[in-house]
C-alpha cells in the first residue's frame, strides 16, 4: 500500500505565529543538533582519514614485557578511572578565556605571595575595595559605641547632643539639613513628636494643697482657708438672691377674676370711645387726600432741555469747584508742616494706647492659660475646697477622718488640664418619643355608625 499524500493547504504566513505553525523546520533542528554533537565529539568517523583512525604499532612486544611487581606499581601511580567524569569530554572551546585566579589555602598563607600586600599596607597604598571596607568598619564601630547594650539606657534619646557636627557648623543650619547630614555619617537625629512638645495645660498634674487643709494647721492658714470658703458661699447666695429677684419676685400673685380684668384693660388700651364718629372722620380725610393726589397729578410734565448758556455755566461751576478743592488741599499740606508737633503727640498717644491694649491682651492670655478650655457644652465646675472647722481638728493623723474622694479629685484634675472633656452623669437614657397614629383603613367614622343605628 502506498502512503496517502497529505493535501497542502494554502495558509497565510505573514506573522511569526502563523509561520511557525505551518512550516516544518525539523530538518533545521536536526542539522543544528548534529553540528553541536560534532563540536562535542569531534568530526564524525566517516569523514576522518585512515591516519586519524588507525596507528601502526611498531613496538617490540618481547622487549616490553614487564614483571607483575612493576605492573602493580604502574597501576598504583596511574590516575583512577573515576576522575574521568571530572575531565572535559568536549572539544568546544571555553567561552571565557580569562578567568579569575582562585588561590588555594596554602597560597594565601605563603609568605612570598603575601609580601607585596604587606608592603602596600605599610606605604598606605590601598585599593578602592579596601578603602570602602575600612570606612564601613569605622562607621559600624562608632554606631556600636553609641548604641546601648540590651537592657541599658544611657541617656535621653530626645535630648541627645550632636557630637559628629561642631556647633559652628550647626548654628546656621536648619533642623532638617542637620538631620539629613547626620544620616550619612552613621547616626540619626530623632524628631520629637508634636504631642510630646506641646502640653495640654500649664497647670501641674498634682497641685499643692492649701496649708489650711492639714490635720494640724497653723492658726493663720486655717483662718485663710475658712475665709475663702465663706467668700465662695456668699457669692453663691448673692447669685441665688439675684435669680430669685429677677424671676419669682417680679410677678405678683393675683386671683383669676382680677387677672381677667387686667387682661381686658390691657387689651383695650388705646382704643377710641366713639368708634363711629372716628370712622367717619377717617373716611373724610381719606377722600380729601385722594382729591389732593389727583390735583397734583393733573400737571403735565414738559421735557425742557438745557440751553448752551446753562451748560457753559454748569461746566464753569464744576471747574471752579475743582480748583477750590485743589487749593484747599495745598493749604492743608502747608498747614500740616506747622502741625508736626501736634501730629507727633497724636502718634505717641496712639502708640501708648496700643501698648496698653497689647499688655491687657497678654494678661488676658496668661489668665486663660490657667483656666480650662470649653471642650464640651458642659461648663467645668471646680471641686469644692476641703475644710474642717476648729472643733473638728484632731491634731494627729491617727484620729483624722478622710473627707475627700481621691478618684473624684483626680478626675476633676484631668478635666481642668484639658485632657478629659467635662460631662454630666446621666442615670437614665433619653428615649425618643413614639409617634402614635391610626392607619387609614383602621379609622372609624362615628357619623356613619350613628346613621346605621338610627336606621335599624
Amino acid at each position: 500500500m502506498f502512503d496517502a499524500k497529505t493535501k497542502k493547504h494554502k495558509v497565510s504566513k505573514r506573522t511569526k505565529k502563523s509561520w511557525r505553525k505551518y512550516i516544518d523546520f525539523k530538518d533545521v533542528d536536526a542539522f543544528l543538533e548534529n553540528s553541536r554533537l560534532e563540536e562535542r565529539l569531534g568530526i564524525p568517523f566517516s569523514k576522518r582519514t585512515d591516519t586519524q583512525l588507525f596507528i601502526i604499532d611498531k613496538t617490540d612486544v618481547t622487549g616490553n614485557v614487564i614483571s607483575k611487581c612493576a605492573a602493580r606499581l604502574a597501576l598504583k601511580s596511574k590516575e583512577p578511572r573515576c576522575f574521568a567524569s571530572l575531565k572535559p569530554h568536549t572539544h568546544v572551546p571555553d567561552p571565557i578565556s580569562k578567568r579569575n585566579l582562585v588561590r588555594t589555602k596554602e597560597e594565601h598563607t605563603n609568605s612570598m605571595l603575601c609580601q607585596p600586600k604587606v608592603e602596600r599596607k605599610i606605604m598606605c597604598i590601598l585599593k578602592l575595595k579596601e578603602k570602602e571596607a575600612l570606612k564601613n568598619r569605622m562607621l559600624t564601630k562608632a554606631v556600636s559605641a553609641n548604641h546601648p547594650k540590651k537592657g541599658e539606657n544611657k541617656d535621653d534619646i530626645w535630648n541627645g547632643t550632636n557630637v559628629l557636627l561642631p556647633e559652628t557648623v550647626t548654628e546656621w543650619m536648619s533642623s532638617d539639613s542637620i538631620r539629613h547630614t547626620i544620616s550619612h555619617l552613621g547616626m540619626k537625629k530623632r524628631k520629637v513628636p508634636s504631642l510630646l512638645r506641646k502640653k495640654s495645660s500649664v497647670l501641674p498634674a498634682v497641685e499643692m494643697p492649701h496649708p489650711g487643709t492639714s490635720y494640724n494647721p497653723s492658726y493663720d492658714d486655717h483662718q485663710k482657708l475658712l475665709h475663702e470658703v465663706a467668700q465662695k458661699e456668699l457669692e453663691l447666695m448673692k447669685q441665688e438672691e439675684h435669680l430669685d429677684r429677677v424671676t419669682t419676685q417680679m410677678f405678683k400673685k393675683i386671683s383669676l377674676n382680677k387677672r381677667d380684668e387686667y387682661m381686658m384693660k390691657e387689651m383695650s388700651e388705646g382704643l377710641p370711645k366713639n368708634q363711629t364718629s372716628n370712622f367717619k372722620s377717617i373716611e373724610e380725610d381719606h377722600d380729601k387726600g385722594d382729591l389732593s393726589i389727583v390735583i397734583k397729578n393733573d400737571k403735565s410734565v414738559k421735557n425742557t432741555k438745557k440751553t448752551l448758556v446753562q451748560r457753559r455755566k454748569q461746566r464753569e461751576q464744576k471747574q471752579a469747584a475743582n480748583k477750590r478743592a485743589l487749593s484747599k488741599l495745598e493749604k492743608k499740606k502747608v498747614s500740616d508742616i506747622y502741625k508736626l508737633k501736634i501730629l507727633q503727640k497724636q502718634i505717641d498717644a496712639k502708640e501708648k494706647k496700643q501698648e496698653l491694649l497689647r499688655q491687657k491682651r497678654m494678661k488676658k492670655h496668661e489668665r486663660k492659660l490657667f483656666m480650662p478650655k470649653n471642650l464640651s457644652k458642659t461648663k467645668f465646675e471646680p471641686i469644692d475646697l476641703d475644710f474642717q472647722l476648729a472643733e473638728e481638728l484632731t491634731g494627729n493623723l491617727r484620729n483624722c477622718k478622710p473627707s475627700k474622694n481621691l478618684l473624684k479629685e483626680r478626675y476633676k484634675s484631668l478635666q481642668q488640664r484639658n485632657i478629659v472633656a467635662p460631662t454630666v452623669i446621666k442615670l437614665k437614657r433619653d428615649k425618643a418619643k413614639m409617634k402614635q397614629f391610626v392607619k387609614p383603613d383602621h379609622k372609624i367614622n362615628l357619623d356613619d355608625i350613628k346613621g346605621t343605628t338610627i336606621l335599624q
